[in-house]
């Protein structure tokens, strides 16, 4: 992957992220909120959030100190 690429992956992960975030917002504000619903997208952010990571980590060169 070239950096354009990878830049353009992590504007979509993040764009999902902000989505999921919505989404589990909406949910927890109903009184009949389907919890298992709710952990599978709060596991799904987290593995957003991990993937994301990982991309920004690629951007970043190593510097060796």
């Amino acid at each position: 992957m070239d950096e354009s690429e990878i830049r353009r992956e992590l504007e979509a992960l993040r764009v999902e992220h902000r989505d999921l975030d919505a989404a589990i917002a909406a949910l927890g504000g109903t009184s009949s909120a389907d919890q298992l619903q709710v952990a599978r997208l709060k596991k799904r952010k987290l593995l957003l959030r991990d993937e994301i990571a990982r991309l920004e980590d690629l951007l970043i060169p190593d510097i060796i100190a």
